[in-house]
């Protein structure tokens, strides 16, 4: 079975020629349904190949399939191939069983979409960019992935282009991701010249031929790569703008790919980081902040799709801090349950604005848990997972990283804790004011007439099944990895032989790891009972939500001040000084210099011929005479 392993990311590819040739003949909703099946038999080989990994002995989980050589020039050998291991595995079953539901439900959302077919061109080529990204065996595979869906979430984000704001997130967006990827490919070159290789299990067996000064830079410079890609402060204001793409692909960016890329690539890399603990600690004191700053902007947003972007950010600033204390399997495991509940989170939304007739303002909503039961009782459940509610599956997996990042630092562990109370609160609030209260979008609320009253409902069966397969796997996903009884920690035994030489080692007895899990459950269960009591009834408390948290800290509007702000006054200096002072003026006075020298020589321009000949005559005697001078002399 480890054979097919080519089929997982051949099948979205496929989808992606064929609806590029043919999409627009194959209409709505066949395109839908050619992309969605694509992405589904992607997930039915990955799990086959998954289950045939699971049946090899822990210490012989690893497998290289090799697909063609691409470049062979001197010491640089570049082959094309998957690696086929616990931590690729893992990602390829969550990626093309999440992006598989957000296809599907995608057909019920984009319908009446005049670009149907293209969107979902764009759907299969991000999935085969994310899947070559994870499977790649070597950086530079993983690198051509990267860029892949860089450039699939520009085509996304500004999918609806027409709209100014659409256009400038997605520039936006490429703009932050090429910050990132400069370090990736820095720390390429510094891993050739000191290695000899790019290969993953080369590199790693060859780590002690990198000095520590060198082996700390290439862990930073990944990071940066990371923290373009993932959201990482400062660069994460591009994700909140990304909301201008549809809902959809909200979904697909924040649960499936793109931003879980740099959090798989800081696990995929851990030898490097265990070598080089400086630079893990950056990666986890950045998450820890990063985590705080989202969750704390989080709190005074009022688009239903920004609140939950500010909570992505601060969602993988936990993954960060857990990849920078050394607890990888925490990372991956808060990664699988975030990509459940905060999928569910992002459809829910879409089914929200869908009824709405594309109102995405909370404060101009309320009340649709009586008219979308459904869509509400999904939620609910997400709200509580993500908030880290027993036994929902946030409260495992983020538990998880509080616990390892005490390991670290309590005062680590104090930022995460805030930011894990704060997420339980404004996922409530969000709650609260989409689905409780009064009603503010029937005729006497906020409607002004009954023709401009929306008349929400339920989506159709199409979208309603992802919602409800998401909702269970949102609720129980984290029975994966139970830390009780060394027999449930089933993710932490399947990822041990890529990440269990680097983990971090703590020695919590029973009683301590009690003890965290209760402090947790209150956490989160005081989050919830505070976000009930202020928010079920009341939409106008402006001041629980400060301007400063409204435009996130102010980060956006200070890069822009220094960066572009900086650059818009160099290009004016330049413009002045440079280009009108010297190379216009240049340019300027030699056209002066040829139109008077032109002034000159049409004087002797008269159209005579006499004037002519008589030129030449005198032209003639003064080249004999000089002539005659030159023989007597």
């Amino acid at each position: 079975m480890l054979d097919l392993i080519f089929l997982v990311p051949l099948f979205p590819l496929i989808g992606f020629a064929i609806l590029a040739v043919f999409g627009k003949k194959l209409g709505n909703p066949l395109a839908g349904w050619l992309a969605g099946t694509m992405v589904f038999g992607s997930f039915v080989v990955g799990v086959l190949v998954f289950a045939s990994l699971f049946q090899r002995q822990p210490n012989n989980r690893s497998y290289t399939q090799h697909w063609f050589t691409w470049l062979d020039v001197g010491r640089l050998h570049i082959g094309v191939g998957a690696l086929v291991d616990p931590l690729s595995m893992t990602m390829v079953a969550f990626i093309t069983g999440v992006s598989t539901l957000i296809h599907f439900y995608s057909i019920g959302y984009m319908e009446h979409d005049r670009d149907f077919s293209k969107f979902f061109i764009y759907l299969n080529l991000f999935v085969f960019s994310m899947l070559m990204l994870v499977l790649g065996d070597n950086m530079l595979i993983t690198f051509l992935g990267w860029e892949g869906v860089g450039v699939c979430s520009y085509f996304l984000i500004a999918f609806w282009f027409s709209r100014p704001t659409a256009a400038s997130a997605g520039k936006k967006a490429m703009i932050y991701n090429r910050i990132g990827d400069g370090g990736f490919l820095l720390a390429i070159f510094l891993v050739f010249s000191r290695t000899g290789s790019i290969n993953y299990h080369v590199v790693f067996s060859r780590l002690n031929e990198i000095s520590p000064t060198d082996m700390i830079a290439v862990g930073l410079l990944l990071f940066l790569a990371a923290a373009g890609k993932s959201a990482q402060t400062p660069l994460f204001p591009w994700l909140a703008d990304a909301m201008e793409g549809p809902t959809p692909v909200s979904a697909l960016i924040h649960a499936a790919t793109m931003v879980t890329a740099g959090v798989y690539l800081m696990c995929r890399v851990n030898p490097i980081l265990h070598a080089a603990p400086d630079a893990a600690h950056v990666v986890a004191w950045v998450g820890g902040a990063t985590a705080f700053i989202g969750a704390t902007s989080a709190c005074a947003q009022q688009d239903i799709k920004k609140i939950l972007a500010y909570s992505t950010v601060s969602q993988l600033g936990f993954m960060f801090m857990a990849a920078g204390v050394g607890a990888y399997v925490a990372a991956i495991f808060l990664m699988l349950t975030h990509a459940f509940y905060k999928a569910l989170l992002f459809l829910g939304a879409g089914s929200v604005i869908h009824a709405m007739d594309d109102e995405q303002d909370v404060k101009k909503m309320g009340g649709l848990a009586k008219v979308m039961p459904l869509t509400a009782a999904t939620f609910f459940i997400a709200w509580l997972s993500i908030a880290g509610v027993p036994p929902f599956s946030g409260f495992w997996s983020k538990g998880d990283v509080l616990q390892n990042s005490w390991a670290l630092s309590p005062g680590l562990w104090a930022l995460g804790v805030i930011s894990a109370l704060l997420t339980a609160y404004y996922m409530g609030r969000e709650y609260s004011l989409v689905f409780l209260g009064k009603a503010r979008w029937e005729k006497g609320g906020e409607a002004s007439s009954k023709e401009k009253s929306p008349h929400p409902h339920d989506p159709r069966l199409i979208m309603k099944l992802p919602l409800v397969v998401l909702a269970i796997a949102a609720a129980l996903g984290g029975f994966i990895n139970l830390p009780f009884h060394p027999n449930f920690v089933f993710l932490e035994r399947w990822l041990a032989p890529v990440v269990g030489a680097s983990l971090l080692n703590h020695n919590f007895s029973v009683a301590d790891e009690w003890l965290f899990a209760i402090v947790d459950a209150i956490i989160a269960i005081t989050g919830v009972v505070v976000a009930w009591s202020l928010w079920k009834s009341r939409y106008d408390r402006e001041n629980l939500e400060p301007g400063f948290l409204q435009r996130a800290w102010g980060l956006d509007n200070a890069i822009d001040k220094v960066f572009a702000g900086t650059s818009d006054k160099l290009a004016g200096f330049f413009t002045m000084s440079i280009d009108t002072g010297i190379i216009d003026a240049t340019v300027n006075l030699i056209g002066k210099f040829a139109n008077g020298s032109g002034r000159l020589l049409r004087k002797a321009q008269t159209g005579y011929v006499r004037m002519y000949a008589m030129f030449f005559a005198a032209a003639s005697i003064a080249l004999l005479a000089y002539l005659m001078t030159r023989v007597a002399s």
